[in-house]
């Protein structure tokens, strides 16, 4: 292991431990204090910047307003003696991302600080061109657009079904074991005969998928493997649809249709039998030992044990059981979508698209 990795793990591993003890905390000063920390580092990071002061004012209040916030939030709603167990639990992880919001204005200022000096120096062509200003234009249409995107898939209703989920998921032990089935397996040897492996992207409009695309700004948030071309085994890591624990399960094609613009995009890999033959082993092999969705490592990007992953870590490391990966990468940081963009080779072959709304 390089000396790159060693820090990304050190890092990774610090941020778990650091986000297991907010939750284990019981106490608001804990809280109170990295609030107040974070408010004066970022606003003496402000005044130390090149903004004018009129900007920094501003901005000041801005921080010294959400740290208020955040304390008078905690003191009324998360430790509010009311609550124990998994709610109370779900509580501290809503104040710790309320920690985020400072850290988002900073990146507004940023933007709005770019935005300020290009705005003044429109005149000087030799240093700003035409094309750049576009691209400012352009950005700020795509932050407008992230925001209410954003606000779209944090709805309460989504918010509320996340919530009621998270009891179902466990960070450390296998929840789910030998839901795929022998008529599964049976299946995937019967597809031995076709020497493709088919990659399966899909936009679902799950609250997950919805959650996760505020943060990779894709429209594809989930990616599946199936050994047909027909999708009859059809598997990758999932949340169970309330019906089997988070975890390596198989997907039925209608699970996909959860908005009216759901769709699905398959591409195909040549394989060869024996190729085919070692995954479809690999995932034997993990529905005996037990699965879980790596539902915090899509933050942390860790997994404390081999079988805990989220979509796109399974379908990468099937890949490379075979040999078969196409790209370089850990696992862990892969998109549903990185298994599409990142083919520089051309190994994958567009085979169809469906949508929901046209069936």
């Amino acid at each position: 292991m390089n000396i790159k990795k060693m820090y990304l793990l050190l890092v990774n591993m610090l941020l778990l431990f650091f986000l297991i003890f907010l939750l284990s905390v019981q106490q608001l000063n804990i809280y109170a204090v990295i609030y107040a920390v974070s408010a004066v580092l970022l606003i003496g990071h402000l005044w130390l910047s090149q903004n004018k002061k009129t900007t920094k004012i501003i901005f000041t209040i801005i921080y010294l307003l959400i740290m208020s916030a955040q304390r008078v939030f905690n003191t009324l709603f998360v430790f509010s003696g009311t609550d124990a167990g998994i709610l109370f639990l779900m509580k501290k992880m809503i104040a710790v991302i309320f920690m985020l919001v400072p850290f988002c204005v900073l990146y507004v200022m940023y933007l709005y600080t770019i935005q300020n000096v290009f705005s003044h120096s429109v005149k000087d062509a030799a240093t700003i061109s035409f094309n750049t200003m576009k691209e400012m234009q352009k950005s700020a249409v795509s932050l407008g657009d992230k925001l209410k995107k954003g606000r779209s898939s944090l709805s309460r209703e989504n918010l509320n079904e996340i919530m009621e989920d998270i009891p179902r998921h466990s960070y450390t032990k296998y929840v789910n074991k030998n839901s795929l089935t022998d008529a599964f397996f049976e299946e995937c040897q019967r597809s031995l005969a076709d020497e493709h492996l088919y990659i399966v992207i899909s936009s679902t409009g799950s609250p997950a998928s919805e959650l996760i695309a505020v943060f990779t700004q894709k429209v594809y948030n989930h990616v599946s493997i199936s050994f047909d071309r027909d999708l009859k085994t059809i598997v990758s890591y999932n949340g169970g649809e309330k019906v089997s624990p988070p975890g390596l399960n198989q997907e039925q094609l209608m699970q996909f249709h959860k908005k009216d613009d759901a769709e699905i995009l398959v591409y195909s890999l040549k394989v060869s039998r024996e190729q085919k033959q070692m995954i479809i082993d690999k995932v034997k092999e993990m529905n005996d030992t037990g699965s879980v969705y790596n539902f915090v490592g899509l933050v942390t990007k860790f997994s404390v044990r081999p079988n805990i992953m989220f979509c796109s870590q399974f379908v990468y490391n099937m890949l490379k059981v075979a040999g078969l990966e196409y790209f370089q990468s850990p696992a862990t940081k892969i998109k549903p979508t990185d298994l599409v963009e990142k083919d520089y080779f051309r190994k994958l072959a567009f085979c169809y698209q469906i949508k929901f709304n046209e069936l």
